[in-house]
Formats: C-alpha cells, sequence, structure tokens
C-alpha cells in the first residue's frame, strides 16, 4: 500500500501533473489539502506540522530553520520570479526612484514575505537604501510565531492599496497592481531585471517543498520518491532549474534575510537540506 502524505501544493505548471494524477506511484499517494491562497498554509505547517509535504516560501522556510522546526528543504524549485515588478508609487505626489527610499513610508503585507525580502536585498546592496531609515507598515504577522516583529501595523480594516493611493504610504512592496496613479518604483522593470540578472547571475526563488523532519528521518524512501515525481512533474519547463541555480538563488537569498534580522546568521546553503535531500541536490 502507498503512503498517503498530507499536501499542500499549490497550482502551478509543475504542480500540475501531481494535483491531477497522471504521475503515478507505488509508494505514495498524495492527500492534498486545498488553501486559498496557498501561502494561507504555510502558517499551519511552520506552526503545527500540518503537512507531510508542502509547499513553502523560502524565508518562512529559513526563518523555520532558524527556529529550529521539524522540517527539511526539497531541492524542488514550484515558484520563482524576478520581484522589481512588485514595488509602486503613487506618481500623483510626485515621482520616487528606488535610491530615494530613505526615511520613506512603505506597506508590506508581512515584513516576513519572500517577495519583500528580495526587494529589500536588492534595493540595499544595489541601490544602497538604509533600510532602518524606513517606516515599514505591516498588515499581518509572520508565519513563524517565534519572529518579533517590530513594525508598524496598520490600523484594523486599512488596505495596503488605498493606503497608498491616498497618500498614507509612499509605497508598497510585494504587490502587483494596475491603477492609472501607480508606478513601478523601478522605472524601467525589465531592463532593471536584465541587468540585475547580469549582476548576479540569480533567478530569485519564492517557494520550494518541504517535507516532515520525520518522514526523512523514518522513510528516505518516501522523500526520494516525492523528489521524484516532483522532478518528473517539472520536466519539460522552459527554464528548469539546474542545482547550481538553486544553490546561488539560496545563498543570495539566505544572505538577504540575515542582513534584514530575518534569521540570526546565513546559513550555509548545505544547512539548509539532512543527509537525505543533500544527496537529492
Amino acid at each position: 500500500m502507498p503512503m498517503r502524505l498530507r499536501t499542500l501544493l499549490g497550482d502551478h505548471p509543475c504542480t500540475a501533473a501531481l494535483k491531477n494524477g497522471s504521475i503515478k506511484s507505488d509508494l505514495v499517494e498524495f492527500d492534498f489539502v486545498d488553501y486559498s491562497p496557498t501561502h494561507k498554509g504555510f502558517k499551519p505547517m511552520v506552526r503545527e506540522g500540518a503537512f507531510d509535504v508542502s509547499e513553502m516560501a523560502i524565508v518562512t522556510y529559513l526563518m523555520a530553520k532558524n527556529f529550529g522546526k521539524p522540517m527539511v528543504l526539497l531541492p524542488d524549485v514550484v515558484m520563482a520570479r524576478f520581484q522589481h515588478g512588485y514595488a509602486f508609487y503613487n506618481a500623483k505626489h510626485g515621482s520616487l526612484a528606488p535610491s530615494h527610499l530613505n526615511g520613506k513610508r512603505v506597506g508590506i503585507r508581512s515584513f516576513t514575505t519572500t517577495t519583500g525580502a528580495w526587494l529589500r536585498g536588492i534595493l540595499a546592496n544595489d541601490y544602497g537604501v538604509d533600510l532602518n531609515s524606513i517606516d515599514w507598515v505591516t498588515f499581518e504577522d509572520a508565519h513563524v510565531a517565534e519572529f518579533a516583529d517590530h513594525t508598524q501595523r496598520a490600523a484594523a480594516g486599512k488596505q495596503i492599496i488605498q493606503m497608498l493611493l491616498d497618500g498614507e504610504l509612499d509605497a508598497v512592496l510585494g504587490e502587483k497592481v494596475d491603477h492609472p496613479d501607480l508606478k513601478p518604483l523601478f522605472a524601467d522593470v525589465k531592463a532593471e531585471e536584465a541587468a540585475w540578472f547580469a549582476k548576479h547571475h540569480v533567478m530569485p526563488i519564492n517557494h520550494m517543498i518541504v517535507v516532515k523532519q520525520n518522514l526523512s528521518d523514518c522513510h528516505p524512501e518516501i522523500v526520494r520518491e516525492v523528489h521524484r515525481m516532483l522532478s518528473v512533474a517539472a520536466t519539460g519547463e522552459e527554464a528548469p532549474f539546474t542545482s547550481a541555480d538553486i544553490k546561488r538563488s539560496l545563498q543570495c537569498i539566505t544572505t538577504y534575510a540575515a542582513q534584514q534580522g530575518l534569521i540570526v546568521r546565513p546559513f550555509a546553503v548545505e544547512e539548509l537540506f539532512d543527509g537525505v535531500t543533500r544527496a537529492l541536490l
């Protein structure tokens, strides 16, 4: 009998064949649990170990590891993208460039979102922005309960985009909006993305896969089979991640997360895996 695994996976091109059942296994059967949006399931995973296999924002995983949560990373990327197009300002109040954010009031859903961490890393390391000078306004707490969030919480009922439109925020990170008054913080997004990639050779990872630590400890063959199935499901993607791609991206976001105080130190990439999953990388 295959082992049934309670599983959280969003709808992505690289997960479709798993979710529609076209990839079969004699060892594993996925019991899919739906959360919409998928990131709503990350909190119960890190706080309660709610799933055997789970999609996970990479910064949430780094923070979970920082606090010793019993889960381990698989080298399977389910979502990655350039981040520059997820930052906006209100052009009705004048122009705003990335290098002019010091001292501004910036909104973000949660200070610990992966897109936010990537964007802050880009702003600090490539544009010289002093992140500590910014007045951060947030709307949700961290997935990892132990993290001490010192940002200013928006008043109950406030909406991030409306606050930007009303002039209560100077900019927002982590949002994708289409409004005539709101302009990208990075004026030529495609050119900025291309220049950043040419400099760093990194495609920013947003989400990977984690499994419960005891699953890896007690049933390594099951974890290897989950990885095999994920790999088969991802076959045919336009630009599949190589091991080198994964390592560069993880090293970059781990450095950014440590710089921003989300984790106490920048883990080595090898530390993010265990003996079973490291061999799969």
